[in-house]
């Protein structure tokens, strides 16, 4: 291996790998399915390899990450889209069948369980069920942390659409989980309010 190679992979190992989770939990919010978040940090990964000359190194490598992350998504979701319809055009539907090998491990997600153990499944359904540019937003910014400036990067939006989005999104998720927070405690009914 080359000094140049070496410093290359040393590079990538210490600015790009460290964000490999929160490019996971970004992937799994887009897509809302295990499988496809991992092939998204797969391919994600591949590319920022790929790429990685380009990286200046002490720049946010998390942001340049999940802009790879969200343009893979963006691109798979227009490719199936246009499949699904070429697919419903020229065959009938009928219902899979499930191979019963695999029904049993189907569901089976360990890293997903632990996930859940976590963060509250209500929450994230209703994270989940936001129009996808609020989800991303509220995401990036609430789940992974990101500031205005580094989501504004990711989404390749200025910084005033990231705050209407996160301010819309998040007054969504208000309205939906309010009931559910009095239910749990998190805060008071308004109608036991003095």
């Amino acid at each position: 291996m080359t000094t140049d190679s070496a410093q290359r992979e040393r590079g990538f190992h210490e600015e790009v790998l460290p964000h490999l989770d929160a490019v996971y939990r970004f992937a799994l919010r887009l897509s809302g399915e295990a499988d496809v978040a991992e092939d998204l940090v797969q391919e994600t990964f591949l590319r920022a390899w790929r790429a990685f000359d380009q990286y200046e190194p002490g720049t946010r490598a998390r942001s340049w990450l999940f802009t790879i992350c969200r343009n893979l998504y963006l691109r798979q979701r227009e490719r199936g889209r246009r499949h699904t319809e070429i697919v419903e055009k020229e065959a009938p539907r009928s219902d899979a069948v499930i191979n019963p090998l695999w029904s049993e491990t189907r569901d089976t997600d360990p890293e997903g369980r632990f996930f859940a153990s976590i963060v509250d499944d209500e929450v994230l359904r209703a994270i989940d069920a936001l129009p996808e540019e609020y989800r991303t937003a509220v995401v990036l910014s609430d789940l992974e942390g990101m500031n205005y400036q580094e989501i504004g990067e990711v989404l390749d939006v200025p910084v005033g659409t990231v705050k209407s989005r996160l301010s819309r999104g998040r007054r969504r998720l208000q309205k939906v989980l309010y009931d559910y927070a009095v239910e749990m405690g998190y805060v008071a009914s308004a109608e036991a309010a003095p």
